[in-house]
């Protein structure tokens, strides 16, 4: 990625990036996993709404009423915790900490900024893929559902960035095969991105804690 502070001056934690293909890929359930998987680290939520003038109801958008001139962050347990929502089950995983930035996608960069600015912890999860047009996460993953081969604008955009390929799904050496054919016919990809799933998990552990050591060497 051009132009993009790295994540290491931006803060010093991890920043680990959970985006996906499309919607409803389980980018969420691999954050608590992972959550589970690095007791102690925080996430970050990020949800973008349209701002009120844009003409449209403000019920119809579930975070417009939400919306103010510069973008909301909400920090804590008493300001995210909801039972059954995704900030809700970030702290049901283990969660140190939850932010939740509410913005429109102008103010998105800056919300990241300011909740990255507020973790304490050794790494963070960021969810979504939007982030990274503006900020440069450590390490970047990307859910893909075998069963769903389309793939949306804001993850055509991260896909550079991407460090790894996580199936949310029963995935086969057929189905690994298949997405690096899809991902060969994106253009300049290198699709030799290492791919895991729920059987081979513990590799992806392997991957971000060497990421994290390597982050670690730049402050030693």
């Amino acid at each position: 990625m051009q132009n993009l502070e790295s994540a290491s001056s931006i803060h010093r934690p991890l920043i680990v990036g959970v985006g996906g293909f499309t919607s409803e890929v389980g980018k969420t359930t691999l954050v608590c996993d992972l959550l589970q998987a690095f007791p102690g680290w925080e996430a970050i939520k990020t949800t973008r709404g349209h701002y009120r003038s844009c003409g449209k109801d403000p019920h119809a958008c579930c975070v417009s009423h939400l919306l103010e001139d510069e973008p909301v962050v909400k920090s804590g347990r008493e300001q995210t915790y909801t039972s059954g929502k995704d900030t809700g089950r970030y702290w049901d995983a283990g969660a140190a900490n939850v932010h939740w930035v509410i913005a429109t996608d102008a103010q998105v960069e800056k919300g990241v900024r300011e909740a990255l600015s507020r973790v304490q912890a050794p790494g963070v999860f960021v969810e979504g893929n939007s982030f990274t047009r503006t900020i440069e996460p450590d390490h970047f993953i990307m859910v893909v559902h075998p069963d769903r081969t389309a793939i949306k604008t804001t993850a055509r955009q991260a896909l550079n960035g991407v460090s790894a390929f996580y199936f949310s799904g029963e995935s086969s050496q057929e189905t690994r095969s298949n997405l690096k054919e899809f991902l060969g016919r994106l253009g300049n990809f290198d699709s030799r991105r290492p791919m895991f799933s729920a059987h081979d998990f513990s590799g992806l552990v392997t991957q971000i804690n060497q990421a994290s050591r390597q982050t670690a060497n730049q402050f030693a």
